[in-house]
């Protein structure tokens, strides 16, 4: 049991299905057009991340050659979330950022990530060189901006217990960013439910840099989203009743604090080996 700021969050499996939830398998922007408007009160995902994973599934996400093709499909499939939303509905987008290949081809096997290893690499975007940072968390968040989301929030996901990068040249990253956004300019906020302990014994508004650990996932040999950080951002934005929409859903992380909330949830996820370890963690 997970406490934030007085909210209980069961974390470990709950056997009981809320009525409502769904796992749906297949391509999020196809399901996603299936779903009805104004639907679901918060959306809280993490996308395949841009040349950093391959999923061997084709058409996935992520393995675009150029990132700015990976933008635009991510546009597209969060327009529709968009749409899913109710009026007063947000956005919580969990995106790391990357690296330029440097004119490789492939990565080899990480001894620290076995998940690193890749059989293809995309080349150096337009305009960059090797070695730079692309960037892609802001192009993106640019992106739905301009596409006509309200940006609200860049929120620094520190990971305390992140693992160490092979690079000698500059710092290890330890961060990835969480961008909450907004269908329309008001929106449900539990602003009270979200309220820290401060020194003196009162409460302050949340910050913007959370630290959290990630959570190491045997079943798909990676970290994964941290129940801890779901539950910050559902207890801010999803009331009792509302619907959790995750388009990317991957291992369930966002199911099973849904779940344990007492929260009816949609979950979308490609990859069917990855639904089949969300349904076992959700004991379905």
């Amino acid at each position: 049991m997970d406490l934030f700021n007085g909210m209980a969050v069961e974390v470990a499996p709950v056997r009981r299905r809320i009525k409502g939830s769904r796992i749906l398998t297949g391509d999020a922007l196809s399901l996603l057009r299936d779903l009805d408007r104004a639907s679901a009160q918060t959306c809280i995902t993490s996308p395949p991340y841009w040349g950093l994973r391959d999923y061997g599934i084709p058409g996935q996400i992520g393995a675009e050659p150029r990132v700015n093709d990976y933008i635009t499909h991510l546009v597209a499939v969060f327009g529709e979330v968009r749409r899913v939303l109710r009026d007063d509905g947000t956005l919580w987008l969990n995106i790391g950022d990357s690296y330029t290949s440097g004119g490789r081809a492939w990565r080899a096997t990480d001894n620290k990530n076995a998940a690193r290893a890749m059989e293809y690499r995309a080349p150096t975007p337009d305009g960059l060189k090797p070695k730079d940072l692309i960037g892609v968390p802001w192009k993106l968040a640019f992106a739905l901006q301009a596409d006509g989301w309200y940006l609200r929030s860049d929120i620094i996901w520190n990971k305390p217990n992140g693992l160490p990068e092979s690079v000698k040249d500059r710092p290890s990253r330890m961060h990835e960013y969480v961008f909450l956004l907004s269908k329309n300019e008001r929106y449900y906020y539990n602003y009270e439910d979200t309220r820290e302990p401060a020194l003196n014994g009162s409460k302050k508004a949340m910050r913007s840099v959370w630290s959290i650990n990630t959570e190491p996932l045997r079943e798909a040999h990676f970290a994964a989203f941290p129940t801890k950080l779901v539950a910050r951002c559902m207890t801010a934005s999803c009331p009792e009743g509302g619907v959790v929409l995750d388009p990317f859903f991957g291992a369930g992380t966002v199911g099973l604090v849904a779940q344990g909330m007492q929260r009816p949830f949609v979950g979308i996820e490609l990859n069917g080996d990855y639904v089949a370890i969300a349904r076992k963690r959700l004991c379905w």
